[in-house]
């Protein structure tokens, strides 16, 4: 399968600012004509990679106040390496976390699992996440989460994968967000979905339904969105005015989502 991926950020910087970008593939995708750049007011920024973790690929740069225009493409050939876990990350994904306070939703976690176990109790919450949240573009702020969500029972993608991170959590199966790229979505935009740990593998969860989750890039995984965002503004100031996203594939499989599916 071939995809090619694409992004555009344009930024007002009012102050200086220390800005980090996570919208590369992973470093587990073989790409080709991979191209990133940084222009403030038409000249070049510099701008330093950094490895994170389970192959998040970050780009930092620091911009003077003005006009910042961020631009990322890749084609990105077959598939990425299958994703692990070791102890640690499996003690760090069953933890509750900033927007997915598990701890806080046990209670619901359970009555909506039932006695469902395994690959079940996965489609027990995204099938209950699907049917009870409206998508509703705009109805979430950026530090809403999955109990926000919970209570007003609509959201956009980040919101549909926090709360299935905090059921699933919330029952003792290891869960964690990640960002995608994400061929078919429409609109199209970055995509947050939800793996969970089934069986010895990562299953990606996405109770949205608007992508076929065998063409998911991968872009940034961890505990929320803390960990995923496309955007980390360390210090400083710069206001989104615009940004684009592509995302197509060669071939647009359909979905079954009776069946466990990876991200690869």
């Amino acid at each position: 399968m071939q995809r090619d991926v694409s992004s555009r950020i344009v930024l007002d910087v009012r102050d200086t600012s220390d800005l980090v970008f996570a919208i590369a593939p992973s470093r587990h995708y073989a790409l080709n004509h991979e191209q990133m750049s940084a222009t403030l007011d038409g000249h070049e920024v510099e701008v330093h990679e950094l490895s994170d973790v389970h192959g998040t690929r970050l780009h930092r740069l620091t911009a003077e106040p003005g006009g910042l225009i961020v631009e990322y493409g890749a084609m990105v050939f077959g598939h990425g390496t299958t994703a692990t876990a070791g102890e640690t990350d499996l003690l760090r994904y069953a933890r509750p976390s900033r927007y997915a306070p598990s701890d806080e939703l046990a209670a619901t976690a359970a009555a909506v699992v039932g006695a469902a176990r395994g690959f079940d109790a996965l489609i027990a919450v995204s099938s209950w996440v699907g049917t009870q949240l409206s998508y509703v573009p705009g109805s979430s702020g950026p530090t809403d989460g999955a109990t926000a969500t919970l209570l007003s029972r609509k959201g956009v993608c980040r919101d549909y994968a926090h709360l299935c991170v905090a059921l699933l959590r919330g029952v003792g199966i290891p869960a964690r967000l990640v960002a995608v790229y994400a061929p078919g979505l429409d609109p199209m935009d970055f995509h947050a979905v939800a793996e969970a740990w089934i069986d010895g593998a990562w299953c990606v969860v996405d109770a949205t339904t608007l992508a076929p989750r065998s063409t998911l890039v991968r872009i940034s995984t961890g505990r929320d969105a803390a960990d995923t965002a496309f955007l980390t503004t360390v210090s400083g100031r710069a206001n989104l005015t615009e940004m684009t996203v592509s995302a197509t594939a060669d071939d647009l499989p359909s979905d079954d989502l009776d069946r466990p599916a990876s991200i690869s």
